[in-house]
Parts: C-alpha cells; sequence; structure tokens
C-alpha cells in the first residue's frame, strides 16, 4: 500500500519544500535584512509580531506536515531501496527532515522566544537582537539550503 502511494507524496513533499523554503528564502534574502536596518526596538517588536502571525494552520501545516510526509518516504525509501530513485527519496526525507523542523524546533524558536522575552527598549533588548540577527539568520539560511535541496531530492526521485 505505502508503495502505491510514494509517487504521490513524493510530490506533495516536493511541494512542501518549495514552499517552506521558498519562506525561509524570503526571511534570508529581504525581510532579515531589512529588520535589522532598524533601531533595535522597533525590529524587535516586529520580529516578536512575525513570530506570532507565523503561526497559522497554513504554514505549520506546510513545516511540520511536510516532515510528516517525509516521515513516510523515508520508511517507504527503506522498504523499497531496490526501487529506482529511492537513494534520492531518503535523501529528500532526511534532508527536509532534520534542516527545516529539527533545526527549527532546537535553534529557531528557542532564540524567537529568548527574544519575546527581552525588553525591546532595554540595552539588553538591543544585545539579545544583536545576536539574534547573526544566529537565527544563520540558523535560517540552513532552513532554506536544506529545503530547497531536499526539493531537488525529491525531483531527482521522480527521473
Amino acid at each position: 500500500m505505502i508503495m502505491k502511494l510514494l509517487p504521490t507524496l513524493t510530490f506533495i513533499a516536493a511541494l512542501g519544500s518549495g514552499i517552506v523554503g521558498g519562506v525561509f528564502f524570503a526571511f534570508s534574502s529581504f525581510v532579515m535584512p531589512g529588520l535589522a536596518r532598524m533601531p533595535a526596538a522597533g525590529g524587535i517588536a516586529a520580529m516578536n509580531s512575525i513570530n506570532v502571525t507565523a503561526v497559522t494552520p497554513m504554514f505549520m501545516t506546510a513545516l511540520f506536515g511536510t516532515g510528516l510526509i517525509c516521515l513516510v518516504l523515508a520508511v517507504g525509501a527503506v522498504i523499497g531501496w531496490n526501487q529506482p530513485g529511492s537513494f534520492w527519496l531518503l535523501a529528500g526525507a532526511l534532508i527536509y527532515l532534520i534542516g527545516s523542523p529539527i533545526v527549527t524546533m532546537i535553534f529557531n524558536v528557542p532564540l524567537n522566544n529568548a527574544l519575546a522575552a527581552v525588553d525591546p527598549a532595554s540595552t539588553n533588548g538591543a544585545a539579545v537582537w544583536a545576536t539574534y540577527l547573526s544566529d537565527w539568520v544563520m540558523w535560517n539560511h540552513v532552513r532554506t539550503v536544506t529545503a530547497i535541496a531536499a526539493l531537488g531530492c525529491f525531483i531527482m526521485a521522480w527521473r
């Protein structure tokens, strides 16, 4: 049964990876550089607002739903290892899982929580903001590259 679903799930995972990678790419390319140009208090307030509004069913489904599909794809790739594209399927699933939801939960969310806990107008707020910009953006670059790499793997799995 799972083997019959793999092509459809691979297509959905490719779409999800592309959507998530595109969102992360936008943050790396112009959202965070734009926020970095603002005074610390304004940048913190804007980013905190973005972090609250990002937790929507649509984006959470894209991020974590794609992760769930990747778990199924990884199992399917191992079960059908002798099938063409299994390597790419497993690679895409693992790259996405590690690079998007896991990096988000281990690195980006704690940084978001730390930013939400500071007074934006304080001296400490400015220091946290400077560190946040450096660390959060670096981990976002990882998420961007891995989501796009997973997309490429899923495309290769179709060949």
